[in-house]
């Protein structure tokens, strides 16, 4: 089986070690795990997005005094 050396600092190191026990799982898992989660993250957020441009129609007619994000001031973006 593939396998792969990743190189942290102590403090690196720690807060991953942190991290891992907080959720109950060992170094190696919490690791192995964290490409995977970040997948399923950014596809979950696609289709967040995608359906609330489906659905930014509705949401117009519904709260006309909203300003929606597109029509937001670039400075005002969230992060």
């Amino acid at each position: 089986m593939p396998s792969l050396n990743i190189t942290f600092t102590e403090e690196e190191l720690e807060a991953v070690r942190a991290a891992a026990a907080a959720e109950g799982k060992s170094l190696k898992q919490y690791v192995h795990d964290l490409p995977l989660r970040e997948k399923q993250r950014l596809q979950f957020t696609g289709y967040a997005l995608a359906w609330g441009e489906e659905h930014r129609a509705e949401f117009d007619a519904a709260f006309p005094d909203e300003a929606p994000p597109a029509r937001r001031s670039r400075g005002t973006e969230a992060a």
